[in-house]
């Protein structure tokens, strides 16, 4: 899959990110150092140890560099930024039981305001899955050749 470029100063309104979802009791915000263990474990469950580690990885930067999801005191969604490599978007992931809400969206939002409040002036997402979903709601650029860029090389996870 291709990596897609963002240009961080087009975002749709930071308020369709970060608190966007209040009115169905699911809140997006920075996630506390102290939740390291929630969220991983819902990462791990969800999704993958891959995906757990590199979200692992924001929570030694400061200000924490992701987002999480959060309904009735539990983590349904996350995002990871400035991760894997600078200015790169993900990993992410929402529960499936919490799918089409928008959560994926507000998520998306709120972390590439991060990058931007970082600095930044373009993002990328590296090894993009739904790459209409990210044309259609933040721009995103197809990068030619970019695959299977930084995700080369990789090791053996077996």
């Amino acid at each position: 899959m291709a990596d897609l470029l963002v240009p961080l100063y087009r975002l749709p309104a930071r308020s369709e990110g970060e608190g966007s979802l209040s009115d169905q009791n699911i809140l997006i915000r920075r996630p506390n150092t102290f939740e390291y263990t929630p969220v991983m474990e819902f990462i791990k469950s969800n999704f993958s140890q891959g995906w757990a580690d590199e979200m692992g990885a924001t929570f030694g930067r400061q200000p924490i560099s992701s987002y999480i999801a959060i309904e009735n005191g539990k983590t349904v969604g996350f995002a990871a930024f400035d991760s894997t490599r600078r200015a790169f978007f993900g990993p992410t992931g929402v529960a499936v039981s919490h799918r089409g809400k928008g959560i994926g969206k507000a998520l998306l939002i709120a972390s590439l305001w991060g990058l931007a409040d970082l600095g930044y002036a373009y993002g990328i997402i590296g090894s993009a899955g739904p790459v209409e979903f990210y044309q259609k709601t933040v721009g995103a650029i197809v990068i030619p050749d970019s695959s299977p860029g930084v995700y080369a090389n990789l090791l053996d996870r077996t």
